[in-house]
C-alpha cells in the first residue's frame, strides 16, 4: 500500500504526519515536529528551510522569505539573494523538507500527499497549493479544509453526535467553521473568514508600537534599515508568544542606532493587557465571522456542543475569554493547536488509502460560484448581473447547470465570465476565468447556451459551455489567470527546485570552499556567519544578543572595505560559539 502523508502548509510552521500502528502521529526529527515556514539562501548558496532560515531571517531579510502562504495564488515574485521565485516555488522547497523528513522517519519513498488549506482559501489559491505540491514531487490526492481536518483529530473515533465550533487562527489566516459529526460523517454545515487575519498582523502592530517609540522617543530611524525591522519582527513575535503565560515582558534589542557617536539601545517594557488593546479590533473581527457562521448554519450558541481552538495565534489568553463570554463554556485545546491539523490531514491521508473506510468527509465550499448576464438590479437594466450557480455552504462534489439566451439574431460569439463572491453586481465580485464561445453562424436570437458548473472535492471548478442547438461545446478548469503555470512552466519550475535542491543534500564535511556572498563576503567571514545563524536559536537572550549585532558588524565592515575589523569582530563572534559548545 503506497503511503499518503498529511501535510499542513502553515504561514508561520508546517507540519507532516501520518498513519501508525492506526494513530496518527506528526513526524518528528531530533524531537521536534514543527518545521518554521521559512526559506533562505545561506551564505554558501545553498538552500536551507525550516529554523535555519528562520533565525537567517534577522540578519538577512534579503535572503529570506517568510510568511509565503499569505502570498499563493498570486504572481508576485519574491526576492531570494540575486533570484526571484513565485510564491508557489518557495512553498515547494517547505514541501520537499517535510517530504524528505517523512522519508526519513517512515524510511519508504512518499510520493503522494493531502495537503490542508484554511477553509476561506480562493479557487486560485488551491491550485496554487496544488502546483507547489506539484512542483515538490508529490501527487497531491486531496485537498481539505483546516478546520475540517482538526474535527477530524478530535473527533474521528467518536460515535454521538457532536455539533462542533473550530475556531482556526494562524500566522496569516483566519477560518471559524461548524461542523457536525454523526454516524462516522463529517459534514461541514458553514464555513467563513478572512485569508489575510492572523498572527503576522498583531506582529505587525506590536512592529509599529516600537517603531513610533524609537522614532519618536529615542529619535533614531529605523524604517529604511531592513535589518533592525526584521529584528524588531522577530522580538515582536517573542513578545507576543511570551505575553500568552505572562502578564508583562521586556523587549530589549542593543545597537539598533546611533546618536552621534552614541549606540543607542532599545529597552521596552510590554503589557498583556497594551497587547489585547492594539488587537482588539482584529479579534472582534473574528467573532463577526463566528456569528456569521452560527448565522449560516442556522444555530444558536447554545447548539454547539464543543469549541475547537486551532493554530498557534489561540494561544492568546483573551481568545479564550471571548469565545467563553459567547458561549458559556470554556473551547478546547487537548491537542497542541499547532500540530492537530496536520494529525486530522494524516487521518485523511489514511482514508485514502483505504484505512477507515466506513467514515465519510463532507465538506462545504465557502464561496459563491457564477457568471454575469444582462438583468435587472435595484429595479435598474443591469449587463453584469450576477448569476449564481453554486452558492456558498454547499456540500462538495457540487454541480449546476443554467441555460442562457443569445440577445441578437446572427451573435458570432458569447464571453462566459466566472466569478467567484456573494455580491448582486458581478464586477463587486472577483473574476477568476473569462472564456469565448464561438457560436454557430447565422444563430437567431434566444438560442440557448447551457453553462454547467463542477466543483470537486477540492474547491477545483470545471466548466462547461453547451450550445443546445448543435450540441458544440467548450471545456476548461478554472485556473488563476495570473497566476497557474502551464505544464512545461511547472516542469521547468520542477528542474529549477530540484536544482537548488541540489545544493542543500550536499554533506556539511564537503571540502568545496564556500562561496563568497556576492563576491563580498570573504568564505572564513561567511562561514563564520552561517555557524552563528545555525546556533540564533538555541542561544540565550544576552547572547543572541550580541551575536546579532556582531553579524550586522560584520557585514558594515565588509561594505566598507574594512577586512581587518571584519576580522577581529569574527573572532568575538567565534569566542561565543566557543562557549555555546
Amino acid at each position: 500500500m503506497e503511503p499518503i502523508v498529511g501535510i499542513d502548509l502553515g504561514t508561520t510552521n508546517s507540519e507532516v504526519a501520518f498513519i501508525i500502528d492506526g494513530s496518527s502521529e506528526v513526524l518528528k526529527l531530533k524531537d521536534d515536529g514543527i518545521l518554521p515556514s521559512c526559506v533562505g539562501i545561506g551564505n554558501d548558496g545553498k538552500i536551507i528551510v525550516g529554523e535555519e532560515a528562520r533565525n537567517q531571517a534577522a540578519v538577512a531579510p534579503d535572503r529570506t522569505v517568510v510568511s509565503v502562504k499569505r502570498l499563493m495564488g498570486t504572481d508576485q515574485k519574491l526576492s531570494m539573494g540575486d533570484s526571484a521565485y513565485l510564491p508557489q516555488e518557495i512553498s515547494a522547497f517547505i514541501l520537499k523538507a517535510l517530504k524528505e523528513r517523512a522519508e526519513k522517519v517512515l524510511e519508504k519513498r512518499i510520493s503522494k500527499a493531502v495537503i490542508t488549506v484554511p477553509a476561506y482559501f480562493t479557487d486560485a489559491q488551491r491550485h496554487a497549493t496544488r502546483e507547489a505540491g506539484e512542483i515538490a514531487g508529490l501527487e497531491v490526492v486531496r485537498i481539505i479544509n483546516e478546520p475540517t481536518a482538526a474535527a477530524l483529530a478530535y473527533e474521528s473515533t467518536r460515535s454521538e453526535t457532536q455539533r462542533i465550533l473550530i475556531y482556526d487562527l494562524g500566522g496569516g489566516t483566519f477560518d471559524v467553521s461548524i461542523v457536525k459529526i454523526e454516524d462516522g460523517v463529517v459534514e461541514v454545515l458553514s464555513s467563513t473568514g478572512d485569508n489575510h487575519l492572523g498572527g503576522d498582523d498583531f506582529d505587525q502592530d506590536v512592529v509599529e508600537l516600537l517603531t513610533d517609540y524609537i522614532e519618536n522617543e529615542l529619535k533614531v530611524s529605523v524604517k529604511d534599515r531592513p535589518v533592525i525591522m526584521a529584528r524588531l519582527k522577530r522580538a515582536a513575535e517573542d513578545a507576543k508568544v511570551n505575553l500568552s503565560a505572562e502578564p508583562y515582558v521586556k523587549i530589549e534589542e542593543d545597537h539598533i542606532g546611533k546618536k552621534g557617536f552614541k549606540d543607542v539601545h532599545l529597552s521596552y517594557e510590554f503589557s498583556r493587557t497594551d497587547f489585547e488593546e492594539i488587537i482588539e479590533d482584529d479579534l472582534e473581527r473574528t467573532m463577526e465571522s463566528v456569528n456569521k457562521a452560527l448565522k449560516d448554519a442556522s444555530m444558536l450558541p447554545s447548539a454547539i456542543d464543543k469549541i475547537i481552538l486551532v493554530g498557534g495565534s489561540t494561544r492568546i489568553p483573551r481568545i479564550s475569554k471571548m469565545l467563553e463570554e459567547k458561549f458559556g463554556s470554556l473551547p478546547h485545546s487537548e491537542i497542541d493547536p499547532d500540530l492537530c491539523v496536520a494529525l486530522g490531514a494524516a487521518i485523511q491521508g489514511g482514508r485514502e488509502m483505504g484505512l477507515d473506510s466506513s467514515s465519510v468527509l463532507l465538506d462545504i465550499t465557502p464561496y459563491t460560484f457564477g457568471t454575469s448576464a444582462i438583468g435587472e438590479l435595484d429595479g435598474a437594466p443591469c449587463m453584469t448581473r450576477f448569476v449564481s450557480l453554486i452558492r456558498r455552504n454547499t456540500k462538495l462534489p457540487a454541480a449546476k447547470s443554467e441555460a442562457f439566451y443569445t440577445v441578437y439574431d446572427g451573435q458570432e460569439m458569447v464571453e462566459i465570465k466566472v466569478y467567484q463572491g456573494e455580491e448582486p453586481d458581478a464586477l463587486d465580485n472577483i473574476q477568476i476565468g473569462k472564456y469565448k464561445f464561438k457560436l454557430t453562424p447565422n444563430s437567431p436570437e434566444g438560442s440557448v447556451i447551457v453553462l454547467h458548473f463542477d466543483l470537486d472535492l477540492n474547491g477545483i471548478l470545471k466548466i462547461e459551455a453547451v450550445e443546445k442547438a448543435t450540441g458544440r461545446k467548450i471545456n476548461a478548469v478554472i485556473e488563476n489567470a495570473f497566476a497557474t503555470f502551464t505544464e512545461q512552466e511547472k516542469e521547468d519550475s520542477r528542474k529549477r527546485i530540484e536544482e537548488m535542491w541540489g545544493g542543500q543534500d550536499k554533506d556539511e564535511t564537503d571540502d568545496t570552499e564556500p562561496k563568497a556572498e556576492e563576491g563580498e563576503i570573504p568564505p572564513d567571514l561567511a562561514e563564520a556567519i552561517r555557524k552563528a545563524e545555525a546556533q540564533l536559536d538555541s542561544a540565550s537572550g544576552e547572547d543572541r544578543d550580541d551575536m546579532v549585532n556582531l553579524i550586522e558588524d560584520i557585514r558594515d565592515a565588509v561594505k566598507a572595505g574594512n577586512l581587518d575589523e571584519a576580522r577581529e569582530l569574527m573572532k568575538e563572534l567565534e569566542d561565543i560559539l566557543f562557549y555555546l559548545g
